[in-house]
């Protein structure tokens, strides 16, 4: 378990989810003619002006807003994803400037396929926890990846989640602990120069997602004296809508308590910002005293999991910028033709 010496929190957290949508039953109305079931009912869908950055800008200037901290104060700003619009040339610098910190800040991009975001959070937390920054900006973002007719498909979606970390006394939430936990399981990869990610099929879920997650909860949990029941809320990544139910009960938690972190079944999997924005609809919700459970997932694979405690300063704050479930209400359906132009599947030769 991992503490940092100078107590830390989250002092500022924002989400971002397109306004465009595509239905699961259009897609397979495409691919299988409408038979068999979906895993969600719809994902969220990039505008053709939209990608990685754009949507780290927008979520991070929901973050700040709430924190009321000025770019200016940032030491670092951290853009995990997997779908950076430059295999050489960070989106971090871009995202900075963009934002008006001073040049004088630490700007980089992180990869742990859906996780990349919550090594960001990790790792600010380390540079605040030091006393080596006030405040850092960890940030997860992804565009929908897919090849056409994959099951990724249906789930591969796009958004971003900014979680902003400062001091402790002046979070909206502190971060008690923290644990990781990595594993060489090829479950889900994308090679070099690849336009698609493939998936390892029968490892998906064990022993990637499930092991990964338990594991990294169970040690979280056991090295803080507490279960399922000392929590008021868990937040599980969520590449369909089974996988984090299932995992939640296996660990002890109910329905009720995973229910304001759940927004795969209408937006799909954001990938690096999927827990991260799932975290960020619980605290749209949540109230002073109380605790969050926060479990990521990466493919390749690893978890990491963190406790949080809600302070006062959520209440005055989170009126700040604008609720997740706002995002989530502005849906505008595309169809498969719009939706395979706006993504590049479409190759001309």
């Amino acid at each position: 378990m991992m503490r940092p010496q100078r107590p830390v929190g989250l002092v500022g957290y924002g989400a971002y989810i397109p306004r465009y949508r595509i239905a699961a039953a259009e897609i397979a109305r495409v691919w299988t003619d409408g038979q068999g079931g979906v895993p969600v009912e719809a994902k969220s869908v990039p505008g053709p002006d939209e990608d990685v950055i754009t949507m780290a800008i927008e979520a991070a200037r929901n973050a700040l807003a709430r924190a009321g901290v000025a770019a200016a104060q940032l030491g670092a700003v951290w853009v995990g994803s997997e779908s950076h619009p430059y295999s050489v040339k960070p989106s971090g610098t871009v995202v900075a400037e963009a934002l008006g910190t001073s040049p004088w800040v630490s700007a980089a991009d992180w990869e742990f396929a859906c996780k990349a975001g919550s090594e960001a959070l990790t790792a600010s937390m380390a540079l605040v926890g030091s006393g080596m920054a006030d405040y850092a900006l960890a940030i997860g973002a992804d565009t929908a990846q897919g090849r056409p007719g994959d099951a990724l498909e249906y789930t591969a979606s796009a958004g971003a989640g900014a979680l902003l970390v400062g001091p402790a006394e002046q979070a909206l939430a502190t971060i008690d602990a923290t644990v990781s936990y990595v594993s060489d399981t090829p479950d889900f990869f994308r090679r070099a120069d690849r336009p698609y990610p493939v998936h390892g099929n029968r490892f998906t879920g064990e022993p990637a997602y499930f092991h990964q997650i338990q594991t990294a909860a169970r040690r979280l949990l056991e090295a803080m004296g507490r279960s399922a029941a000392d929590f008021t809320y868990a937040v599980f990544h969520q590449p369909n809508t089974k996988f984090p139910q299932a995992v939640a009960k296996r660990l002890g938690f109910s329905e009720a308590q995973i229910a304001p972190g759940l927004l795969s079944p209408r937006i799909g999997n954001t990938y690096s910002g999927a827990a991260m924005a799932g975290l960020c609809a619980t605290l749209d919700v949540a109230q002073p005293g109380e605790t969050i459970l926060l479990t990521t997932y990466g493919s390749g694979a690893g978890s990491d999991a963190y406790a949080l405690t809600v302070t006062e300063h959520l209440l005055e704050r989170r009126a700040r910028a604008p609720l997740t479930a706002a995002y989530l209400a502005r849906e505008v359906f595309v169809d498969y033709a719009l939706y395979a132009k706006w993504r590049g599947k479409l190759v001309m030769g």
